[in-house]
């Protein structure tokens, strides 16, 4: 009987033990895992504030502030800095790759294609953010004409134009309110808007309202008409980018078929291209061969472009 009890009181001891550490492993992993979580927080918190500072001080240079500027312009919610070491990224990944899968020769062009890379984003995002305005002109016309019908001035019709229509053309009619309001007169503040926007299509209808807004006139009448006539050259501009599409594709593939083409001889015979950068006949080679498909790309891109 004292056998078993031992044997029974051994083994309550036993599970009082293990259920102990168990409790106690439990409230140190949730201690461990506390305290991480507030260091992650505390890392973050530091590493957000080193950008913020580099971005302050990236934008008191030069390069900061035309960084600035071309990402107001393509109305991107990004810090310069971040957009800057983004591009220094892909040049130094694209350095490494030409280096080590072409020749060290040629590496110097990996930093060009960061810099093109950083000036193709903003250029792009401009692009898409002026299509989009364009795209807004018929609509930002005829809400005018309305206001103008219902006798309210210029400046009010503008600011009411911009609280009902959506972005980009809200922010940029807030600019034009905002300026007529502190007192700007409406040619220059049209003006700005004409310089940020660089559209046909805008500087149509701005010359228009600065045109009425000196001489007076029909205004009602010639916004109506410039809105129908804006609706047209939408559909028109739709249409020629549709057909156009395989031609620009195009351009882009001369690009990509030329370093193809390269890589490929590398492939087929390992340290070709770098034994071409070494002699003068393959460093010609490879300057006619950029020229001939950097030519091709330009002069499709040429063909093909449609003046906004």
């Amino acid at each position: 009987m004292s056998v078993l009890l031992i044997l029974g009181g051994s083994l309550a001891s036993i599970c009082l033990f293990a259920l102990g550490i168990r409790e106690f492993a439990g409230t140190a992993a949730a201690r461990r895992r506390a305290v991480i979580g507030a260091e992650g927080v505390s890392a973050a918190d530091h590493a957000e504030g080193l950008i913020d500072d580099a971005d302050r001080r990236l934008r008191q240079t030069r390069l900061g502030r035309w960084l600035e500027s071309e990402l107001d312009l393509a109305g991107i919610d990004r810090k310069p800095v971040v957009v800057l070491l983004a591009g220094l990224a892909v040049g130094l990944v694209a350095t490494w790759a030409v280096w080590n899968f072409l020749a060290p020769a040629l590496a110097v062009f990996g930093l060009v294609v960061g810099a093109l890379g950083v000036r193709w984003y903003l250029r792009r995002g401009q692009a898409r953010r002026r299509e989009a305005f364009v795209a807004q002109l018929p609509d930002l016309a005829r809400v005018l004409a309305n206001a103008s019908y219902a006798g309210l001035s210029l400046p009010t019709a503008i600011a009411i134009a911009g609280d009902e229509l959506s972005e980009p053309a809200r922010t940029e009619l807030s600019r034009v309110a905002t300026r007529l309001k502190f007192g700007a007169p409406l040619p220059t503040a049209l003006e700005g808007l004409r310089t940020r926007v660089g559209s046909r299509e805008a500087g149509v209808l701005i010359s228009t309202l600065v045109v009425a807004s000196r001489s007076g006139g029909s205004l009602v009448t010639a916004l109506r008409n410039i809105a129908d006539t804006l609706e047209q050259r939408k559909e028109t501009r739709r249409e020629i980018r549709t057909t156009l599409a395989q031609s620009v594709a195009t351009a882009y593939m001369v690009i990509v078929i030329g370093a193809g083409s390269l890589l490929l001889l590398n492939f087929i015979e390992p340290g070709t291209v770098q034994r071409m950068t070494t002699s003068l006949l393959g460093q010609v080679a490879l300057v006619v061969a950029a020229l001939l498909f950097g030519g091709g790309y330009l002069l499709i891109r040429h063909m093909t472009r449609i003046d906004s």
